[in-house]
């Protein structure tokens, strides 16, 4: 795994500490929705249809939106077995952890 992601995936255990991050696809969506979100990752193994969900949610909701890791990599981040889809809440979080999506 490269560096970055790895620096991502910390960020997102500091984000979970801090009960910054909402997790599934319902509680992802939600968060866009209600302008919680400030940024939405999709797993790269996500189905065709969840990330064209997110992409035209976030597009809409103006939320930025990153495909990177598997569902296991980020639940494992997190916590959870797997997850395909999460939501950081945290501006100063997500801004950090976009910063490193941005390098890869």
């Amino acid at each position: 795994m490269n560096p970055t992601l790895k620096k991502v995936f910390s960020l997102l255990g500091i984000a979970t500490k801090s009960n910054n991050i909402v997790s599934g696809e319902f509680l992802t969506e939600k968060a866009v929705k209600e302008h919680k979100a400030a940024l939405v990752i999709v797993a790269e193994d996500a189905s065709d249809n969840t990330k064209k969900m997110f992409t035209n949610m976030c597009t809409y909701y103006k939320v930025p939106i990153y495909f990177c890791g598997l569902k296991t990599d980020l639940g494992h981040a997190i916590g959870k077995e797997f997850r395909a889809s999460l939501a950081v809440l945290d501006k100063g979080l997500a801004d950090a952890i976009e910063k490193q999506l941005k390098m890869m």
